[in-house]
């Protein structure tokens, strides 16, 4: 869900453009709107808008000083610049300053509905890559130690081999490893700082994560992939850790 800023000094504009786009089409839930830009900028402070529709000609504050303050305070807010013919070389500077998109005037309902949605498309986009980069970031900078004779770094690799397997358990990966239940088990908190149960837990989520964002794969093919024997215990469990379902998390990171 977003916000929206529109500023325009033209008070038959604004009340146009929020008379005639389909805000919740767009997932927009909030609509603010100012005549100049010294006015929006005090209302970009108090309510940090993610999306701004605003007039390059605007007075105390123009368009394009506005669009750097907004910037500056909130670099991933999405700008769509509305300019006239005679002001398009200010649209190729803004575009520069880093403002998102512009459209021409006069702009149809058309026009602000696809500018807005172009917006929001980069949002998704960007949330999306920041997940996965977070996730991947997250399994690959697991701190390692050469304590033990290296059996953490044995143990971290005998999971990720069998993470898909519904058998794994603490006595496979003591057979696996020549190491006695017991030894194991008090040895695997010790360098793991969790039990194996709650490791390997973990382990499937992110990894489930990573699927539900790169792939198209349904959630039977998710649970069977990760050693979930009950897709449907797979879904509780999901949705029990990230308090949404697996289909929720895709579609909010996804867009």
């Amino acid at each position: 869900m977003y916000k929206l800023l529109v500023v325009d000094d033209e008070d038959i504009i604004r009340k146009g453009i929020l008379s005639f786009v389909n805000f919740s089409e767009l997932n927009i839930y909030k609509v603010l709107e100012a005549s100049d830009g010294k006015a929006a900028l005090e209302i970009f402070k108090e309510e940090l808008p993610d999306l701004i529709l605003a007039d390059i000609n605007m007075p105390k504050i123009n368009g394009l000083e506005f669009a750097a303050a907004c910037k500056a305070i909130k670099p991933e807010v999405k700008i769509c610049i509305v300019t006239g013919y005679d002001y398009f070389d200010y649209a190729v500077s803004a575009l520069k300053l880093g403002v998102d998109d512009y459209i021409l005037k006069p702009a149809s309902k058309k026009d602000i509905s696809e500018a807005l949605g172009k917006l929001i498309n980069k949002i998704s986009s960007e949330n999306y890559k920041d997940e996965v980069k977070s996730i991947v970031n997250g399994l690959k900078n697991k701190p390692i130690s050469d304590n033990d004779n290296g059996y953490k770094v044995k143990i971290q690799k005998e999971i990720e081999d069998n993470i898909g397997n519904p058998q794994l358990s603490l006595t496979l990966l003591s057979d696996k490893m020549g190491l006695s239940f017991g030894y194991l088990s008090n040895l695997f908190k010790k360098l793991i700082g969790v039990t194996f149960q709650e490791y390997v837990f973990n382990e499937r989520m992110e990894r489930a994560k990573i699927i539900l964002l790169s792939t198209d794969m349904k959630n039977y093919e998710i649970a069977e992939a990760l050693g979930f024997e009950d897709p449907n215990y797979f879904s509780t469990v999901f949705k029990k850790k990230y308090g949404m379902s697996p289909n929720q998390y895709k579609e909010k990171v996804r867009g």
